[in-house]
């Protein structure tokens, strides 16, 4: 048996490559598996409609950041995208019970809940090694390392440095729900997570956070490089025909700017961070690889998809000596982007919010109308 266990058959040969990047945005992460409903859905027809067809079959590697790491181990161990929109209805408001003002010294919300949410959906014994037979796909989860003060995207990527079997704080080791836990550990919200990577060295104990305080709150372009780059042993061949990535958004507004005073603008700033750093992250892959679909950035630069003079999307293929095909899918949450999607009776104010709980069914809606106007299948080009 060689390196890859039991996805021998899927990755021990040479062939176009396909990555599912997913950004935080707490229960906004609903208006995302809508987004991906549609584009299994479709999917599955082109499978000849097997019931049994996951986007863990179709995807070679899915990672996300804070709820996108929700939904990519969800993914990545085989769950269909119904079964976690069912998880984060049922579960969405246990995974952010607001507790009482005098009993949050700690954090504003209980992790408890979610810790053990958590072990039940991904099992309580299921560590990162693919050859325990849980995953049809790589996985990578983006957290931040608080002891260390730096970004920490761990993968289960077998050829990975520090996934060596050999090396006593083997990233293998640690269990899928504690990662995530790790990766959602919002500050002031959760308190971080302690995961030991060595019992015997205690400099080898780490506390995390929520992987959306990095820059890789949009993780595809990360991705890109550990898919890509010698460092991380993959190697996969760059190019628009060998390499896809899919980038799905929780949704986005941009400020209305309008900073009353000091603590208003402060609880502001997180967000206005997130978003700058979700479009850096964007750009990124814009400009490295061969945008088929994504919304404007901005009058300026507006959506760099290359058009061909006739307006219609370059088919000029790997002589673009573009890196990878490249698609982003998002919601505008504005009042002004619900309004073109038809939608002015939701409020702007009801969605936007990252524990919007209690419009779990208004973020559906986004979703499904996000879903409907923007995925289509002709955008994944050769890859379908």
């Amino acid at each position: 048996m060689t390196t890859w266990y039991p996805l021998e058959a899927k990755y021990n040969i040479e062939k176009p490559r396909k990555i599912l990047s997913l950004d935080g945005g707490g229960i906004r992460g609903v208006v995302s598996l809508e987004i991906l409903k549609k584009l299994e859905d479709d999917l599955k027809i082109q499978h000849r409609g097997k019931d049994n067809f996951r986007l863990g079959d179709y995807f070679d590697l899915i990672g996300g950041t804070s709820t996108g790491a929700i939904i990519a181990a969800g993914l990545s161990i085989g769950m269909s995208v119904d079964e976690l929109l069912e998880f984060y209805t049922n579960k969405g408001k246990a995974m952010f019970d607001k507790k009482f003002l005098l009993k949050r010294w700690k954090s504003l919300y209980n992790s408890g809940e979610l810790l053990e949410t958590l072990k039940d959906t991904f099992g309580r014994d299921t560590d990162l090694d693919i050859s325990n037979g849980k995953f049809k796909s790589l996985l990578t989860v983006v957290t931040m390392n608080r002891s260390t003060d730096s970004p920490w995207p761990i993968s289960n990527n077998p050829f990975a440095k520090y996934n060596n079997r050999k090396r006593p704080d083997c990233n293998l080791n640690i269990k899928l729900y504690q990662l995530v836990r790790a990766s959602t550990a919002a500050p002031v919200y959760f308190p971080p997570e302690t995961l030991e990577w060595d019992s015997k060295d205690p400099e080898k104990t780490f506390s995390f956070v929520d992987g959306g305080v990095t820059p890789y709150n949009n993780p595809a372009f990360l991705l890109y490089r550990m898919a890509t780059q010698p460092a991380y042993n993959l190697n996969w061949s760059t190019g628009e025909e060998n390499l896809l990535i899919v980038s799905i958004g929780t949704g986005s507004a941009i400020s209305e700017g309008d900073y009353k005073n000091i603590i208003h603008s402060a609880t502001q700033l997180p967000g206005n961070l997130m978003y700058s750093m979700n479009v850096d992250q964007d750009i990124n892959c814009r400009t490295i690889g061969r945008c088929t679909f994504g919304a404007p950035i901005d009058r300026e630069m507006h959506d760099l998809i290359p058009m061909d003079n006739k307006g219609n999307i370059s088919k000029e293929g790997n002589k673009t000596k573009k890196h990878f095909l490249y698609v982003r899918y998002n919601a505008d949450l504005s009042k002004n982007g619900l309004k073109k999607l038809g939608l002015e009776n939701i409020k702007p104010e009801h969605v936007q919010k990252m524990d919007s709980v209690d419009f779990i069914k208004d973020l559906r809606i986004v979703g499904k109308e996000v879903a409907k106007n923007q995925v289509n299948l002709s955008h994944l080009k050769s890859f379908v």
